[in-house]
């Protein structure tokens, strides 16, 4: 158990992430309320659920626990599992532990301040990134846990990016993008984001294509950024940028979750 506790403790704080499942409801099964499960990214296990068959099952569901970053209860019975509760299943909590993910904000204007706002809201690492010192000012983004100022291109080279770390560009100008974009290439990023409309951001990626970038890895920048909800002002842009981030984070779709029961459904309009 001690060993146990250790391991999560270092997955938390920054070592190579793990999945911890424990017994929330034991069911028919007879299971011990609380009997835990850890499971290794290269799918070794420690500790057991109680039942060697559902240990495999789970560790089985570990991966996709991990790759959505997910916390989720899930059912078994009959030697398989559910995210539907049924009776007599046993109630299994399935969560991936690792370190607070980092939001790396490339450009502290508007944008990039409301950036800065809600992904410290939502339990992110924030940290921002300008050229000048007028922007690149802590008292202007109490938010974030860093505020750098110095050259992007020096700054972004010296930052760790890597599968945990979401990077948004939402500098001052396609220059800038550009040469920011430049350095975030190839390092593995959870997300990689840049604004800018179609025109712009096609010109970006055009110069980086003809330079020798790997076409698939310009494939993965998410642009023009964010999802279309209509937004116009920066706090707007912001929102529609960070649920694009969660969506991708959590393996969402982006579609609305607006549903009737067909007996509340209005009925179709007559024809004249």
């Amino acid at each position: 158990m001690l060993e146990l506790t250790r391991r999560l403790l270092a997955a938390a704080e920054g070592g190579e992430p793990v999945v911890l499942a424990s017994v929330f409801e034991p069911g028919e099964a007879g299971l011990r309320p609380g009997s835990r499960l850890l499971i290794e990214p290269s799918g070794e296990t420690s500790g057991t659920l109680g039942d060697p068959a559902l240990d495999a099952l789970v560790a089985g569901h570990a991966p996709a626990v991990l790759a959505r970053h997910a916390a989720e209860m899930v059912y078994a019975a009959g030697g398989a599992l559910s995210t539907r509760e049924a009776p007599g299943a046993a109630a299994i909590y399935v969560e991936a532990v690792e370190a607070k993910p980092a939001f790396l904000v490339v450009g502290a204007g508007h944008i990039g301040r409301a950036l800065a706002k809600l992904a410290n809201m939502l339990g992110f690492h924030v940290a921002v990134i300008d050229d000048r010192e007028e922007y690149a000012d802590p008292a202007l983004i109490p938010e974030a846990s860093e505020v750098i100022c110095d050259e992007f291109e020096a700054a972004l080279d010296r930052y760790p990016i890597g599968p945990n770390t979401t990077v948004v560009l939402v500098t001052r100008g396609h220059r800038q993008d550009e040469a920011a974009l430049r350095r975030c290439l190839g390092r593995g990023a959870a997300y990689l984001g840049m604004i800018g409309s179609r025109r712009r951001t096609a010109t970006v990626l055009s110069h980086l294509h003809d330079e020798g970038f790997d076409p698939a890895e310009l494939a993965r920048v998410r642009t023009p950024i964010g999802l279309f909800i209509g937004a116009e002002t920066p706090e707007e842009i912001a929102v529609s940028i960070v649920a694009e981030v969660i969506m991708l984070r959590h393996g969402g779709t982006g579609t609305p979750m607006y549903h009737r029961p067909a007996g509340l459904r209005a009925a179709p309009a007559a024809s004249a």
